[in-house]
């Protein structure tokens, strides 16, 4: 017998002999809990409602995860049910219990079924629990259904796109893929699969050296505004250094000049920028040309 076993049939018989409480029972121990703390009222409420969270797990043990580690998924939801429960709604702890117990295991089905994370939307929690159970059931209805039109009705039964039903379909037929495997099975020689895999984007020493580039070209041209004359400068940056360049006639129209006067103006300060920057970087002057 395995250990899961010994921990199963332990959790299985504690659950049962636990005493079942009348609605009286529930609303007293949730009352205490919550208005006093009592630790004792806690484990009397929640260890009668064990039975309730080896039930539910039951219904996921087919997703390859150990039932126990399940029950106690179930056991952390029972808890949080017991914490946020209110008695004075005159509702069955079992009730309001059930909703938390289930979300727990779901949400550990979700985050261990897979190394890749499945959809997180009640929608697609909805699709990857039902998928199975509907797709059993229309391919056991007798009727000859292809793959489209099979996705189409579980996409209407549970209020999600087809595609989405394809998608998680794919996802829950094949096995998790290592990128380290090796592309020959059993030849540990050949390539891996990350090998293959490529990216466009530039190497974090590039990214890092471009960053640096791009600082330095600032600070030159920083100092180098420093001789134009205020209106030069004006033009400038109101031409070149912002997003949306303000054109030359809505600059004649501020400063009280012509269109024509404002790029002679813009035309000689850039000339005197382009001297000072090749003066001071000598081996940077193609950039300036």
């Amino acid at each position: 017998m395995t250990t899961s076993a010994n921990e199963r049939r332990q959790l299985v018989r504690a659950a049962m002999k636990a005493p079942y409480l009348t609605r009286e029972d529930e609303q007293a121990l949730a009352r205490r809990w919550k208005n006093d703390k009592d630790e004792k009222a806690l484990e009397a409420l929640t260890l009668a409602h064990m039975r309730l969270v080896i039930a539910v797990a039951s219904r996921y043990r087919n997703f390859g995860l150990s039932l126990v580690d399940l029950i106690q998924e179930g056991h952390v939801g029972l808890l949080e049910a017991a914490a946020r429960f209110e008695p004075e709604r005159e509702v069955r702890f079992s009730t309001y219990a059930t909703w938390w117990i289930r979300a727990q295991i779901q949400d550990y089905i979700l985050r261990n079924w897979s190394i890749v994370r499945g959809g997180t939307s009640s929608a697609q929690k909805a699709l990857f629990f039902n998928l199975r159970r509907l797709r059993a059931k229309l391919s056991g209805s007798g009727q000859t259904l292809t793959d489209s039109e099979l996705h189409r009705k579980i996409a209407d039964a549970i209020g999600v796109k087809p595609a989405d039903v394809a998608l998680m379909n794919a996802r829950l037929s094949g096995p998790d893929a290592s990128l380290n495997a090796p592309v020959a099975d059993g030849d540990e020689s050949s390539a891996d699969r990350q090998d293959f895999l490529v990216c466009d984007a530039p190497l974090p020493d590039e990214i890092v050296s471009e960053n640096i580039d791009v600082e330095r070209r600032k600070t030159w041209l920083r100092n180098a505004l420093r001789v134009l004359n205020d209106r030069e400068l004006r033009i400038v940056k109101e031409r070149r250094l912002t997003d949306d360049g303000a054109t030359l006639e809505s600059l004649g129209q501020t400063l009280g000049i012509s269109k024509e006067r404002v790029r002679q103006i813009e035309s000689r300060a850039m000339e005197k920028l382009k001297a000072v920057l090749v003066e001071r970087q000598p081996d940077q002057a193609a950039y300036y040309m």
